[in-house]
């Protein structure tokens, strides 16, 4: 290929013309190669790029650009099985959104070559459609960071092209709150055996998983205690996996309410499987709870009290809802729902602040009702001000 070139410094990079008309920045690596690192629609920007490139291997900053021009595919793959201390159901969900989600759109694109152009139209994308919806595209977004955020540190691209401002972020439609009475309603109308997880997860704040692996040893009805130390998930090859917490704020304990220690007692004498490492909410030949088994009750229960559309999950937000509701500070939130971060516990709190809002409004009426128009005390401070 015919080309002029037009040297800046011969000992550390240059430009060229190129047939094209375009000019390309080289420098030269640490064997003394020159290497291009970009093409540039004139000679003043491919000028600059060679100064800066220079300036960042002074400062031992520069990355060479053929380092990315590994497939992304191929470094995410890598990169997954890499992960050291990954929960399964967190693997399982990652292979997942790079297999649905990532992989199709940047499979053979090479990593330096990911610009913030094509991660926002990839988002846009994502976005523009009702699947895999909002939540999902944000979990993505979270994942393609992390990947390139790695490939920052292994010095095979300069910088993260995931720029997207709140890109990453969920907003999750707002769950429904069960009311008391509703709550004892499901507790009445499923079967027996799952009264206490109906009340127990409600004032307990318990995910599913966590109520599963409750043990015996775990209830201490005494001190109206619960500690939550171990999680059970259900694996897409049906294979139930016990283990801790997903993060150190989920190991907790947590006080229940005297009022549902009798129900508590009734299921450890009539349900649990026996010994302090035996299952609370065991099936009925001891082994883990049969979520199939449960989810058929649970539906069938709120068909019944007229809340269908209430997940299991809804009872931890009406139990956190209601905890929030009687003052409690957003340490002693955090600390209940087993959260390392307080933005949930703010999230309960300024529920709380609105219900608090309803009530004034019910005090306001109340008044309105009881004492008549003008109140005296309304008439008296006219009269002092002349008004």
């Amino acid at each position: 290929m015919s080309e002029r070139t037009t040297r800046r410094n011969r000992s550390a990079g240059s430009i060229r013309k190129l047939p094209s008309g375009s000019w390309q920045a080289r420098v030269r690596d640490g064997r003394g190669d020159l290497v291009a690192v970009g093409t540039f629609p004139s000679r003043r920007e491919a000028d600059r790029a060679v100064t800066l490139a220079l300036a960042d291997q002074a400062r031992s900053a520069w990355v060479d650009p053929r380092r990315g021009r590994v497939p992304f595919e191929e470094y995410a793959t890598e990169w997954l099985e890499h992960r050291v201390g990954l929960r399964p159901k967190t693997r399982e969900l990652y292979e997942g959104i790079l297999r649905l989600h990532v992989v199709p759109w940047f499979e053979r694109v090479e990593l330096a070559r990911i610009s913030p152009r094509a991660v926002r139209a990839w988002n846009a994308d994502l976005l523009r459609t009702s699947r895999p919806g909002a939540s999902t595209a944000a979990k993505s977004y979270r994942l393609l960071r992390s990947i390139l955020a790695t490939a920052v540190v292994d010095e095979l691209i300069v910088k993260n092209p995931c720029l997207l401002k709140g890109a990453g972020n969920e907003h999750a439609p707002e769950r429904p709150v069960a009311s008391i009475e509703q709550v004892h309603e499901l507790a009445a109308i499923v079967t027996p055996r799952y009264r206490a997880l109906v009340l127990l997860a409600t004032y307990g704040t318990l995910r599913l998983g966590e109520a599963v692996a409750l043990r015996r040893r775990n209830l201490d009805l005494l001190h109206r205690t619960v500690r939550i130390e171990e999680q059970c998930v259900l694996l897409k090859n049906g294979r139930l996996e016990f283990g801790p917490p997903k993060t150190a704020a989920g190991v907790r304990l947590v006080a229940i309410p005297a009022a549902i220690v009798p129900d508590l007692e009734a299921h450890l004498a009539a349900y649990a499987a026996g010994g302090p490492d035996g299952l609370v909410f065991a099936g009925p030949k001891g082994a883990p709870l049969h979520r199939g088994s449960w989810y058929y009750e649970w539906r069938r229960a709120t068909l019944a009290v007229g809340v269908e559309g209430l997940r299991f999950h809804d009872l931890r937000h009406t139990g956190n809802t209601l905890a929030a509701a009687t003052g409690a500070s957003t340490k002693e939130l955090m600390s209940r729902m087993g959260h390392a971060s307080p933005r949930a516990a703010l999230i309960y709190q300024h529920a709380t602040r609105e219900r608090d809002e309803v009530i004034a409004a019910a005090l306001s009426e109340a008044i309105d009702a009881a004492v008549p128009e003008p109140r005296a005390g309304i008439r008296s401070l006219a009269s002092a001000t002349g008004e």
